[in-house]
């Protein structure tokens, strides 16, 4: 039995739950509302204040899919309660991060500056010039707006310099040395 897909969703006040024909599951809550359709082997019933997702048999398929499925629906939960962030460090000299309006401006030692627009649900917040942080309550586009911000100029390990993650950590190489 898929130890994860096993545990019962608690569903928190001011959060409602409801699951629609082929697996469409729609959560509002506090944040705003979130809607996924989920695999329809699946089954999800919503149990009081908990949701409970069951699998039809034992497949290796299936198997896989009860975990995944009860995780999307906790993250949903989690999602329209507190909320998603993850927070990126711009490194290098002379690299910085400014936001006017819904445009985040990136100076990342190209002959120009990178302009990235807030996608729907998502909002960036710079603090300094170093820091920024991507908050929403879908925690895939969270997590993805990131990753393309990160690929603006991914860290380099000889100085570090590049964006990364707040809490990712760089392997480090040593430079070249001088002959003797």
């Amino acid at each position: 039995m898929s130890r994860i897909g096993r545990m019962p969703i608690a569903i928190p006040a001011g959060v409602t739950v409801e699951v629609a024909e082929n697996n469409k599951v729609t959560v509002k809550g506090p944040k705003g509302t979130l809607e996924r359709v989920l695999p329809p082997e699946m089954e999800i019933k919503v149990e009081g204040a908990q949701v409970l997702v069951s699998r039809p048999n034992d497949l290796k398929k299936m198997k896989s899919l009860h975990g995944l499925t009860r995780t999307l629906v906790n993250n949903m939960v989690v999602g329209v309660v507190n909320g998603f962030e993850k927070k990126l460090e711009v490194n290098g000299v002379g690299y910085r991060a400014a936001k006017a309006g819904k445009k985040l401006t990136l100076n990342l030692g190209y002959s120009h500056p990178v302009e990235l627009e807030d996608p729907a649900g998502i909002e960036t917040v710079v603090e300094g010039q170093n820091v920024i942080i991507v908050k929403g309550i879908d925690k895939e586009k969270v997590g993805q707006f990131a990753a393309e911000i990160r690929d603006k100029r991914r860290p380099e390990p000889y100085k570090g310099k590049g964006i990364k993650y707040a809490d990712e950590t760089i392997r480090r190489k040593v430079g070249k040395t001088g002959k003797k």
